[in-house]
């Protein structure tokens, strides 16, 4: 069952084309990879998905229902949860009170103060950061910064979680670390779209991958498919294997 589609789907800032007329699903239960240069569309796509940019024209729906002209906190509260390519915590606050964010202001239903500090620990518990539910999130690493962002998003109950560049900026341990995240998470029966550049990730995780560039999706298709498949190989994945991604 498909619980997102997008059809000819544009985004223009001023003359320029950020997405132009992409066609994508994803369906429940998958690991979907969205990769392409920099530049490509992809996060702009996540943006126009959680609203925090309006669609220029065609439609986004999410389980059936249209997306187009929501906000993004009507976006969060229908199901659909997100991280950031530039990770975004609240700095001064500890780790467990970034999350509480998500529980309290995520679901469509009034929180008791109880039920969302539950809700927030078993998140940060499922991250692996119960031991620094107090630590301030500036005192976090990299790494742990992400890993309370994708708490924040959990404990908004997503049905669709949407993972901007988990892995940026990762030693390979962590992006093993990482990926068993994420395999977890989808385990939890939570669909996944992420944007990523890490093509060990990518490859390693994802049931079907798409590409774009210049905001248009150039191809779709399997893992073995996308690796395969000479436009991609000339426009990225060339590139990234160069330099030894």
């Amino acid at each position: 069952m498909q619980i997102l589609e997008g059809q000819g789907v544009n985004k223009y800032f001023g003359g320029l084309a950020a997405v132009s007329n992409v066609d994508f699903h994803v369906d429940q239960g998958e690991i979907v990879g969205m990769i392409g240069p920099n530049g490509a569309g992809k996060t702009t796509l996540f943006n126009l998905i959680s609203a925090a940019f309006p669609i220029s024209s065609g439609e986004i729906r999410f389980k059936g229902h249209k997306l187009n002209g929501l906000k993004p906190h009507q976006i969060c509260k229908m199901g659909i949860g997100r991280t950031f390519q530039e990770t975004k915590v609240f700095a001064n606050m500890p780790a467990l009170q970034n999350v509480l964010v998500g529980a309290f202001f995520g679901s469509p239903n009034p929180v008791s103060g109880a039920n969302a500090a539950k809700n927030a620990t078993q998140a940060l518990e499922f991250v692996e950061l119960s031991a620094m539910s107090a630590t301030p999130a500036k005192d976090l690493t990299m790494v742990n910064q992400k890993r309370v962002e994708v708490a924040r998003a959990l404990a908004t109950k997503p049905e669709l979680l949407l993972l901007d560049e988990l892995m940026a900026g990762l030693n390979p341990a962590e992006v093993g670390e990482a990926m068993e995240l994420v395999k977890r998470i989808r385990d939890k029966g939570i669909t996944i779209l992420m944007v990523e550049h890490v093509m060990k990730a990518i490859m390693g995780i994802c049931e079907r991958i798409m590409v774009l560039h210049h905001g248009e999706k150039i191809a779709e298709g399997t893992c073995q498919e996308i690796s395969c498949n000479k436009q991609v190989i000339e426009i990225y994945l060339g590139g990234e294997t160069h330099a030894g991604n």
